[in-house]
């Protein structure tokens, strides 16, 4: 955990995948076509206490979908890139938006997409049904499966090594 901790105290920014991290990676669909997800209370609060830190934090997927606006919004998400099949390519641009370096940013990664984001990020993430290449790019794998407070896991490990997390 040292190494983790010390890698913690540099982050300033939050990137997320979403399918499989913010969710169990499951994919639901009605008879209409409609899209349903399922997101975990806890990662949302620990993200609204994020941002109310003052820390900022992004989401790059790979979909494009209504439903992950909403929750952005909700857990006051600082920027959504949706549509994004590059995400080698969105990362740089965030980078540049924000202001920061590779060891200032978290990412939490599950799938090949991923990879790209891994290999740069100064703290990579993993979760437990990762891929097995995913999960060997990763600082660290957490407890708590996607959609299922891995979220909230990285967050107050982040912000308890920074002396942000609430009293």
């Amino acid at each position: 955990m040292p190494d983790i901790i010390e890698k913690a105290r540099r982050i300033k920014l939050l990137v997320l995948d979403v399918d499989g991290v913010m969710t169990d990676g499951r994919l639901i669909y009605d008879n209409f076509g409609d899209e349903f997800k399922s997101f975990d209370v806890q990662d949302g609060y620990g993200l609204a206490l994020w941002a109310k830190s003052g820390l900022k934090s992004v989401i790059i997927t790979a979909k494009k979908s209504r439903i992950v606006s909403r929750r952005a919004k909700l857990c006051r998400i600082t920027k959504t890139f949706m549509d994004a099949h590059d995400k080698g390519v969105v990362y740089e641009k965030v980078l540049k938006i924000f202001k920061v370096s590779d060891e200032e940013v978290c990412f939490i990664g599950d799938d090949l997409i991923d990879l790209p984001v891994m290999k740069k990020a100064g703290l990579a993430v993993a979760v437990p049904y990762s891929r097995p290449e995913v999960k060997a790019l990763a600082v660290y794998t957490t407890s708590a499966e996607g959609g299922r407070g891995a979220v909230r896991e990285v967050v107050e490990i982040i912000m308890k090594a920074q002396g942000k997390w609430p009293a």
